[in-house]
């Protein structure tokens, strides 16, 4: 498979060399050249299937043949380690939950399945590749544990001081070996605007191999397509119109589940649930995308102003407006709105649902107003634990830590501080 630039200029490229570099040089994100969709047959039968034989069918012709598919296979198995189990709530919503992975969110995947391809490209290489991530919460997290020792590789990961909660900083914080943490004075739109600009620093890039581990990374982002056909598998034969709700920051994940419909995955709708970073909601309101600075909320990993992933799905549908607006509707709802949504989903269900699960939440009710037919599945992206700040001011209850909380929770914070791209920039030519 070649992939090219987002941006028209730079030439297409490998799987291999999108992974490896991150961005184009052109500055684009890298999008595939083809999308071919799967046999028929594989959904009719997709129950029948493991989740690691539906992720690797699903998966391959973005890969192949660059990675052969015995060594695609194991990245794969090693990749979907933990379940991904789908919760139902009422006869109109149910959740997926993808907090069973080591850091106890929805980017384990990503995260793991990219540690494993660049791992696999870099084995026989003596240079060493940085990976640069910029996180708003759960990122940094996930980057950290799949890439924590793997050879030949070093992580810098820029948080925002702050604005992410306190068991998200110890997973980033505390890993060592490999894993460094600067902590910005600034928002998560600064850390990410740092990452790219490095990708264009020629100083930079003369010393050293820099790649993104964030989702514009090709091997970040594709592989989040599976927890829509994981869910697809769990609820077949109960629903036929399933709508996902995706609590929506960066615009990863939803972007992903279009690429599986692309594949052939039968979902009829997708939401796109923010909270106050509403650039696309405003956007399909409006047939005018204007990014904001980024404003800080209680679910925090969507506290992003201008989202990277947004020029795939325009993309996606061929830069048709409405083509797109047939597909994707969006919603988004105050910290007021979200906590009274965890409080209403405790009280109504006995569930206990994260602030960005609660989001996810919202968006379903809102969309089953006006399309009572569907079944709504809200991604539960996080484990409440690690927002429990947020769920204990509204949950009175019980919330035991789980072990991938506890085994972070006391270990000590190591951060560096930096203000600005320059203080970036030293940082690293110093590494």
């Amino acid at each position: 498979m070649n992939y090219y630039s987002l941006n028209n200029i730079a030439p297409t490229t490998t799987f291999e060399n999108a992974v490896i570099k991150g961005l184009a040089p052109d500055r684009g994100l890298y999008f595939p050249e083809n999308i071919t969709p799967l046999d028929a047959s594989f959904f009719e039968n997709i129950e029948n299937l493991s989740n690691e034989d539906i992720a690797f069918e699903a998966i391959k012709q973005f890969i192949s043949p660059e990675i052969p598919e015995a060594v695609l296979k194991t990245i794969v198995s090693e990749t979907l380690s933990f379940d991904f189990p789908v919760v139902k709530l009422t006869e109109s919503i149910s959740t997926l939950e993808l907090f069973h992975g080591p850091t106890m969110a929805f980017k384990d995947v990503g995260a793991r399945f990219m540690a494993r391809c660049l791992g696999y490209f870099n084995k026989n290489n003596s240079n060493e590749v940085t990976v640069l991530v910029a996180t708003s919460g759960d990122t940094g997290g996930a980057v950290a544990n799949g890439f924590l020792g793997v050879k030949g590789v070093r992580v810098v990961i820029l948080y925002p001081s702050g604005k992410v909660s306190n068991i998200q900083e110890k997973q980033l914080t505390t890993l060592g070996q490999n894993i460094t943490a600067l902590e910005v004075e600034g928002t998560f739109d600064d850390c990410q605007d740092m990452v790219k600009k490095a990708f264009l620093d020629d100083d930079l890039t003369s010393l050293m191999q820099l790649t993104s581990a964030n989702s514009i990374n090709v091997a970040r982002w594709l592989p989040q397509l599976f927890y829509f056909m994981f869910a697809y598998k769990q609820l077949k034969h109960q629903y036929k119109d399933i709508v996902f709700s995706v609590p929506s920051g960066n615009f990863g994940n939803v972007c992903a589940g279009m690429i599986a419909q692309k594949l052939g995955l039968p979902i009829k709708h997708f939401i796109a649930s923010n909270n106050d970073n509403n650039v696309v909601t405003r956007y399909l309101e409006s047939n005018s995308y204007d990014p904001k600075p980024s404003v800080q909320t209680v679910s925090n990993a969507m506290d992003v102003g201008n989202p990277s992933n947004f020029i795939r799905i325009q993309a996606i549908y061929n830069n048709e407006f409405d083509t797109l607006k047939s597909n994707l509707s969006s919603y988004s709802f105050t910290d007021e709105e979200t906590k009274q949504a965890l409080d209403e989903i405790y009280k109504t269900t006995n569930y206990i649902a994260d602030p960005h699960g609660a989001v996810g939440y919202l968006g379903s009710k809102s969309y089953l107003k006006t399309n009572p037919e569907a079944h709504c599945v809200f991604l539960e992206t996080a484990h409440p634990t690690k927002f429990l700040d947020v769920v204990k001011e509204v949950i009175d209850a019980e919330i035991p830590l789980p072990p991938q909380i506890k085994s972070v929770i006391d270990k000590q914070k190591v951060a560096t501080d930096i203000k600005d791209y320059s203080e970036f920039k030293a940082f690293l030519t110093q590494l």
